[in-house]
């Protein structure tokens, strides 16, 4: 392989031969072992390397291929396309989980100004319908490929960030920077169907599955100081939930 990854099957397991192999290649994209845009040695080098039959390797490649980790391109091989996003459900910014996560994210304005607030906006952050709140649209992208489309209102009284600084870091580092202190959000999450505007974006086809989440967060006096409704790339991105049995 491009980098050298190492990778071990155990014949003595019940875990099928392809899907050990499968579980190791997305662990070694999913750590940055094998970074996007490397190139996999065909199935027969790594088939003699693990000792593994060639139909097995090209049913570990496969399953990576269906999950959009991998892509075959002809001339050129089995190529690395990107790790998936996994992100725990907790009060923090995207931005900042990406970077933790080595993801190198990206930020693109796509509009920024001031709107009066519909009718869903005004309930959510406790203002007068109509009243005029911060509107941030925003294209999020990790390694130069688009994740997510992010719009965001702010109520009256939080800081006009720029573009400058909505390109440079994340949402939550300016409003803390403002002087608040975020402290618990309600959310939902759900799912839909791209439109052709949102399909154009996120470099996904007319319909594709898109996770849809919404929030609103609050600061330590309970008042609500930001109401979102972001769009995920299904084929990029999970939740990741820890669930506790009820005694």
């Amino acid at each position: 392989m491009a980098v050298d990854a190492q990778f071990s099957i155990d014949r003595t397991s019940p875990v099928p031969l392809y899907f050990q192999l499968s579980q190791q290649l997305e662990a070694a994209i999913e750590q940055g072992e094998l970074l996007p845009g490397t190139l996999l040695v065909n199935e027969i080098d790594l088939a003699g390397r693990l000792g593994l039959s060639r139909p097995t390797v090209r049913q570990a490649i496969q399953a990576l291929v269906d999950k959009g980790l991998l892509v075959r391109r002809r001339g050129v091989g089995t190529q690395v396309v990107h790790s998936q996003v996994r992100r725990p459900l907790e009060l923090s910014s995207l931005y900042d989980d990406l970077a933790a996560a080595g993801q190198r994210p990206g930020t693109r304005v796509i509009d920024l100004g001031t709107v009066p607030a519909p009718p869903e906006v005004a309930a959510a952050l406790g203002v007068g319908e109509g009243s005029e709140v911060q509107r941030i649209e925003r294209l999020r992208l990790t390694h130069g490929d688009p994740l997510a489309f992010l719009r965001n209102y702010l109520p009256p009284g939080l800081p006009a960030f720029t573009r400058a600084d909505l390109e440079s870091t994340g949402l939550y580092r300016l409003i803390r920077a403002g002087g608040v202190t975020l402290h618990s959000a309600s959310q939902s999450i759900g799912a839909r169907a791209a439109t052709a505007d949102e399909a154009t974006l996120l470099s996904e086809p007319s319909g594709a599955p898109l996770l849809s989440m919404r929030r609103t967060a609050f600061d330590d006096t309970g008042r609500a100081v930001e109401y979102a409704t972001h769009l995920y790339r299904a084929s990029r991105y999970t939740f990741e939930l820890r669930l506790l049995m009820r005694s």
